[in-house]
């Protein structure tokens, strides 16, 4: 037997209210977070890294003691005076005096000039070097690359300070090796990493779509190098230069400390140490301190500004 009750014509009637048109709330649509940049993100993570902005300040306040420092004392790196010789720390001469009476916080001051210029000397030589031969070496068809790529292993399997020391020896005079003969002696086998890390990410990024779409417009390869793919390797790029930086300064004050480097009366801080250390038995121990203790801020400053830069451009960290 059916039970099933019968339809209605009530039970077919269609409530008016569902066809009722929604209300529009435009303050539901308003984007509540502002649109922030790649580079704007990598900033505001870069500011959350304080060791890394401890780096940045660091940096920062060695650049201005270099032009103002020797304002400051009132004193030529140079000026010799005989009635001040091995003077301890004072109000006078706040990092003492050297064996010829010369203010040493000056003549730091100019260490800390030459080693940062040296650095950013260096940093800049194996940026053009290595951008160019790794970008080329990335667009270019298999065999050149392959040619390209195993002379650089050659040049990177000399080992850097002996190549460094050869030329600073060859190319030295009786007042020692200059400035610019240094930077080009490290700058020999030092843009090597930079070129391999920029032949990499080009070999990555010309198969992405933008860089196909400009070729397929007609765009010649070194076009696309420069406008599509070298901007966005720019990251990693920046993360060597800030490492390159302290690995040059730290091997300037290594052969200046063994006399192979810049020699007096250039103030280097390899030079400053290697003339506080000739005076360390006599207990005349500040002259090798500041000196050392600002190479030691310089690495630690650079170093740390590296790490944090990395972190910061590291996709897999965006938040």
């Amino acid at each position: 037997m059916d039970n099933t009750k019968p339809i209605s014509y009530h039970d077919t009637q269609i409530d008016p209210k569902a066809f009722e048109p929604v209300t529009h709330d435009p303050d539901k649509e308003k984007i509540t977070r502002p649109t922030i940049g790649y580079w704007t993100d990598v900033f505001r993570r870069l500011r959350q890294n304080k060791l890394a902005m401890l780096g940045l300040t660091f940096i920062v306040l060695l650049l201005i003691l270099s032009f103002v420092g020797p304002m400051l004392s009132g004193y030529d790196y140079q000026t010799q005076d005989y009635t001040k010789i091995n003077m301890p720390p004072s109000s006078a001469n706040w990092f003492g005096t050297d064996e010829l009476g010369r203010d040493l916080f000056t003549r730091v001051s100019y260490g800390i000039r030459y080693s940062l210029l040296i650095g950013i000397l260096a940093a800049a030589f194996d940026f053009i070097i290595g951008v160019t031969y790794g970008g080329i070496a990335g667009m270019a068809s298999r065999r050149v690359d392959t040619i390209m790529m195993r002379f650089a292993e050659v040049v990177y399997a000399i080992p850097y300070m002996l190549i460094v020391i050869l030329i600073s020896v060859t190319f030295s005079t009786e007042q020692g090796a200059d400035l610019l003969t240094l930077v080009v002696a490290m700058s020999i086998t030092g843009w090597v990493p930079m070129a391999i890390m920029v032949r990499g990410q080009v070999l990555q990024l010309k198969e992405n779509e933008y860089a196909i779409a400009s070729k397929s417009l007609g765009a010649s390869p070194m076009y696309v190098l420069r406008k599509h793919i070298i901007p966005n390797t720019l990251g990693p790029i920046l993360v060597n230069i800030t490492l390159t930086v302290p690995r040059a300064i730290f091997s300037e004050a290594t052969l200046s400390f063994m006399s192979l480097g810049l020699q007096p009366p250039q103030p280097s801080l390899g030079v400053l140490s290697n003339d506080g250390l000739a005076v360390l038995g006599v207990n005349l121990y500040y002259q090798i301190f500041f000196p050392a203790l600002m190479i030691s801020i310089i690495m630690f400053s650079f170093n740390v500004l590296g790490d944090g830069l990395r972190d910061a451009l590291d996709p897999r960290l965006r938040k």
